[in-house]
């Protein structure tokens, strides 16, 4: 049995750690035995434990932290890893280190999981075997800064379509908010960071509203922008427009609630929201950025919009709900596209086959 010991120094939950648990869990479906190694207070490591995965911890203080260089050796050795896979800057120079220094000789892998400048490039080119990204723009970027490209290849983030399933999710929210079937609901899920580009669309929704007075829009999560956030709505008098519902753990529901996907992000690796809600079957729009467009084909399941331009989106905003037929259409094409390319099942397969691959070239 493959052993594949997951490191991740992080102690947040986002995006990159939903990857790791997702991936954790569909390897271990596949026969791999999968142990996560992250510090003691790690969300990922509480989640995972509640998950049935094992974990072990290690405190990562910082990059140069020679006492978690020899705990992770020590963990190395004790599961028996046949595979260190990396994932934030500090776990992938401890464990990079410690992966090479075992001798154990692991196959180290370091996952890419963010659309943003590298900071050490000896995490990519010299301590792991292979670089995974998230997505074809991260690659090109990672090319782009001297990884050598037989480094690296691109496995984009799956998502759970037993989970993101209309048929067998609630859509209650509107009867929540008190908002008749008839009326159009617009809505966005990510955390409130300037990045995601909430203010840009606060900027175009009173233009949207001139169009469609009745429309309601709503957006999911919290984050250092909301105090900010919730005084723009104020003082533009959208407050009978426009609902801030805070943190959800029912995002499925609140997708199948709505008519129209949107989120303007200003930065985004590949952008698994939007695949999270096509799956759920809605329509969507983004930002023309970094890797949204891998996953937005525009005029197909969705449309791609300027980055930052408020006017372009509030276009797009009123473009598809004129239009109810299309948005049906585009719905159920971004539908078909996640069931094709973007399952966890899918990601884990790959994953897989990387790790067998690398550990048969390994072999004498």
């Amino acid at each position: 049995m493959m052993t594949v010991l997951h490191t991740e120094s992080s102690k947040g939950w986002g995006g990159q750690e939903q990857r790791t648990l997702r991936e954790s869990l569909g390897l271990k479906k596949l026969g791999v035995r999968v142990v996560i190694l992250c510090p003691p207070d790690a969300e990922l490591g509480r989640r995972a434990g509640a998950a049935g995965i094992e974990v072990r911890h290690a405190p990562m203080r910082k990059s140069f932290d020679f006492p978690a260089v020899l705990a992770i050796l020590r963990v190395i050795r004790e599961v028996e890893a046949d595979v260190v896979n990396t994932h934030s800057g500090r776990d992938s120079f401890l464990a990079g280190i410690a992966g090479r220094l075992s001798r154990r000789k692991p196959v180290v892998v370091r996952t890419r999981h963010l659309a943003l400048p590298i900071t050490s490039k000896i995490s990519y080119s010299v301590l792991p075997h292979r670089v995974v990204t998230v997505s074809d723009y991260v690659r090109s970027y990672l090319l782009g800064e001297g990884v050598p490209s037989q480094q690296v290849v691109s496995i984009p983030t799956g998502i759970d379509v037993e989970r993101f399933n209309p048929g067998r999710s609630e859509a209650t929210l509107r009867g929540e908010l008190g908002i008749p079937g008839d009326v159009p609901l617009i809505g966005t899920v990510a955390i409130l960071r300037r990045r995601k580009g909430h203010h840009i669309l606060m900027e175009a929704i009173p233009r949207v509203l001139r169009e469609f007075p009745q429309a309601r829009f709503v957006f999911a999560g919290n984050g250092p922008q909301e105090e900010t956030i919730q005084s723009s709505i104020g003082e533009q008098g959208l407050t009978g427009s426009v609902t801030m519902l805070g943190l959800r753990n029912d995002i499925p529901n609140v997708l199948n609630s709505l008519d129209l996907f949107v989120l303007p992000t200003l930065q985004e690796a590949l952008g698994t929201s939007f695949l999270e809600a096509m799956a759920m079957e809605k329509p969507v729009i983004g930002s023309n950025v970094d890797g949204v467009g891998e996953v937005i084909r525009d005029g197909v399941n969705g449309f791609l919009v300027e980055a930052g331009n408020s006017e372009k989106l509030a276009d797009a905003i009123i473009a598809m709900l004129a239009d109810r037929e299309r948005m049906r259409a585009m719905g159920l094409a971004g539908k078909e596209m996640v069931m094709r390319d973007f399952t966890v099942e899918r990601m884990c397969e790959r994953m897989l086959g990387l790790y067998s691959g690398l550990l048969a070239d390994k072999k004498p």
